[in-house]
């Protein structure tokens, strides 16, 4: 008999505990995983009955090595392999078409991001996806300045400043983040929810759901209120609304194998040349992620 009551309570311990999973990133050394990324944000403003759209499309290729574990998780080299940029204005036409791998004679875009092309910084990254610190971004960005061909200090420093709010420490880890910090601190189950923060230009509160465990993959679903606080010399950009997202990852490594990100944000815009008038601004977004080296 006590055998049986032994027995009774291990199978209700494995009842009870059944469905429970901890997800996060259990990555090996060497791991390679490649990113195909692409991204278009609308931006629409409204000034006396008329609207202006800039629309800019981003697409290219990442690749995600792991060159270190350790116990509290991974330092990973981030590569771009390739990017393209696209802007477009309703009124003025194309503004900006850029491939990173041509480089055309005379064009100061292509070089500098060409020079941005298989030069690694390096990602602190823990076990749930928090991007810790980034190193390197710093000395791409000096890479590109460089490759800019200007020669006064003035204007190569005024270039440095406009290349850190994307390519920066900070700013790319700001940028990732969103791609990596998807997951919980505690054993899950399907139907479970959990929050977590990301912040930057774009500052999300986030609420993930588990939906889906499906052999080797976990489906998660996450809405976000969002805020954009973007102060520069020429313009200011204050906005808010929501996000959704939609993630299949592989259960096994944790790393993402698509993920669909859409978004939606309303407020002003105010221009230095226009003094302060505030101009009704509207930005719709959606960024996708697949791995492509499956």
């Amino acid at each position: 008999m006590k055998y049986f009551f032994q027995f009774t309570i291990l199978l209700l311990c494995s009842f009870f505990g059944f469905g429970q999973t901890v997800l996060q990133y259990n990555l090996k050394e060497s791991d390679v995983f490649e990113i195909k990324q692409n991204a278009q944000q609308i931006i629409t403003q409204e000034l006396d009955g008329a609207a202006h759209t800039i629309t800019n499309d981003i697409n290219g290729i990442l690749a995600f090595m792991v060159t270190q574990v350790n116990e509290n998780g991974y330092t990973i080299s981030l590569t771009f392999k390739d990017l393209n940029l696209k802007m477009t204005s309703s009124i003025q036409g194309e503004l900006m078409n850029v491939n990173a791998k041509e480089v055309k004679e005379g064009d100061m875009q292509s070089k500098i991001f060409n020079s941005l092309l298989d030069i690694p910084v390096q990602i602190a990254l823990s076990k749930t996806g928090d991007i810790l610190n980034v190193k390197g971004g710093d000395s791409l960005v000096n890479k590109m300045a460089k490759a800019s061909g200007l020669e006064d200090e003035f204007s190569l420093n005024m270039m440095k400043k406009s290349l850190e709010k994307e390519f920066g420490s900070e700013a790319l880890s700001n940028s990732y983040e969103q791609m990596t910090f998807i997951y919980p601190e505690k054993e899950i189950k399907e139907g479970d929810s959990w929050k977590n923060v990301y912040s930057g230009k774009l500052k999300a509160e986030n609420t993930w759901t588990l939906d889906e465990l499906t052999g080797e993959n976990a489906k998660i679903s996450g809405v976000a209120t969002i805020t954009m606080d973007v102060t520069e010399p020429a313009t200011t950009m204050k906005l808010s609304g929501s996000q959704n997202t939609s993630i299949v990852t592989n259960l096994a490594s944790g790393f993402v194998k698509s993920m669909v990100v859409s978004g939606t944000s309303k407020g002003v815009s105010t221009m230095a040349q226009m003094g302060d008038q505030e101009i009704p601004t509207t930005i719709d977004s959606k960024i996708t992620y697949e791995l492509i080296n499956r």
